[in-house]
């Protein structure tokens, strides 16, 4: 089928040359000479592009290109202009336009333009298509276990993906709080909309809400042109808060008004954005503590808690462990292409004693790590890191010794930081990693 172009021009020497050039590059080529026209016409047919000078009798061009967005926001627009002016080039384009082309128009510009526009539709729905089938692997078998502690957890998950409500999901640092994110949205009608996962622990406070809501020109500092803020982008999506509870009290007020409003107001503009955007947050902090010692909102909590589904640990679904253990022995066994199929009886007793103070992606690290140095088709006990193959565990050491929090970090650093890297280590910790570097300046410990 041809690909069908409007072009909106009240000059009938332009219009029809035009309309000439088009029709000869094999387009399906409708004319009009006002918007009114215009738009009678877009009521009757759908056009892959539409083609549109400014300045017209009656409403301009701009006025057509807002109003055609609001009805069919991917609507692919080009406008004319002959006049060299960046204010009304930069007003079409914030108003959504694809490009614009100065007059006088040359043909070969425009033919380019459109071929580019229409090459950049044809990729988005090839992207659609594509993550259509990327997630596929986010389902909810992609969740890994048979404990009846987490179907039940997988059960709750399934009831309430389709629907808008906001979720808090809370639990331990890797209990895989993005997996049930990821898989919520790709068992929602949003999953062919973006997902946009966002750690607030290691956006630095004074860019949060540049990131999340966009800034424009001269906003502050460095600001040297628009920028679209992440919650512009997953618009019809769903945005992956992690990490909520480190928050500022400052920044939770705007996060609820965004949530109250469902507007955003880019950092130094005076118009806010209408957005359509699902939250699902995760934590691994007590929110209703926090709420109880005035350090997070209540008002907000009880908006982010609509649904909340609460993660087991690793420990609390033990049986869980040697069925994660093969399922990652398979994985990174094909990734490395080494040939280890098996796990010996002795390796799999000290992982299911194993306390698993980092939960599931500590056990993914633990297994990865022993396929890369296992030199037998199975992993054995000396594949597996030294506090496992010691008779105590490390926490029922930190346990018996009575210690701090503070000097429980300091022995987990000491205790694991060959086996992790500093963003593992932060993430086990629940700390961000200049809190990690923080703490070894404090106390004289060097990276080894």
């Amino acid at each position: 089928m041809a690909t069908k172009l409007l072009i909106v021009e009240d000059e009938e020497t332009l219009r029809d040359s035009l309309k000439r050039m088009f029709t000869r590059e094999g387009y399906n080529v409708s004319t009009a000479d006002s918007v009114e026209n215009g738009l009678q016409l877009m009521d009757k047919y759908i056009y892959d592009v539409i083609i549109s000078d400014i300045i017209l009798p009656g409403k301009d061009g701009i006025e057509m290109l807002t109003e055609v967005k609001e009805e069919l926001p991917d609507q692919i627009f080009i406008v004319m202009t002959a006049y060299a002016s960046l204010e009304t080039a930069v007003k079409a384009l914030r108003a959504g336009a694809y490009d614009y082309i100065m007059k006088p128009i040359m043909h070969e510009e425009i033919k380019q333009v459109v071929k580019n526009a229409l090459t950049q539709k044809r990729l988005k729905i090839e992207n659609i298509l594509l993550k259509r089938e990327i997630g596929k692997t986010y389902d909810f078998s992609s969740i890994i276990g048979e404990s009846p502690l987490l179907l039940s957890i997988i059960d709750e998950a399934k009831k309430i993906a389709d629907t808008k409500s906001n979720v808090l999901l809370i639990g331990e640092t890797g209990t895989g709080k993005e997996l049930f994110a990821r898989v919520i949205h790709n068992n929602s009608a949003r999953k062919d909309m973006p997902f946009i996962p966002i750690n607030c622990s290691v956006i630095p406070e004074n860019l949060l809400e540049s990131e999340l809501f966009g800034h424009v020109k001269g906003a502050f500092t460095g600001a040297i042109a628009f920028k679209k803020g992440l919650f512009e982008e997953a618009d019809g999506g769903t945005i992956f808060l992690d990490e909520i509870g480190d928050i500022t009290p400052y920044f939770q007020i705007k996060l609820l008004r965004v949530l109250e409003d469902q507007m955003i107001r880019p950092v130094g503009s005076n118009k806010a954005l209408k957005i359509d955007v699902r939250l699902i947050v995760a934590t691994n902090k007590d929110l209703e503590s926090a709420v109880r010692n005035n350090t997070f909102r209540e008002d907000l909590y009880y908006r982010v808690n609509t649904i909340s589904l609460t993660l087991p640990s690793l420990r609390e679904r033990k049986t869980d462990i040697a069925i994660l253990a093969r399922h990652f022995l398979k994985l990174y066994a094909v990734e490395f292409q080494k040939k280890v199929t098996d796990m010996s009886d002795q390796a799999m007793a000290m992982m299911t004693k194993s306390r698993w103070p980092g939960n599931v992606r500590e056990l993914q690290n633990v297994i990865e790590r022993a396929i890369l140095i296992a030199d037998t088709d199975t992993i054995k006990p000396d594949h597996l890191p030294l506090s496992m193959k010691t008779g105590d565990s490390f926490v029922k050491n930190s346990l018996d010794a009575h210690l701090s929090i503070e000097d429980y970090t300091k022995a987990f650093i000491m205790e694991y930081q060959t086996a992790y890297n500093e963003q593992q280590l932060a993430t086990m910790l629940g700390i961000t990693r200049k809190s990690l570097w923080e703490k070894r300046k404090k106390w004289g410990v060097e990276k080894p």
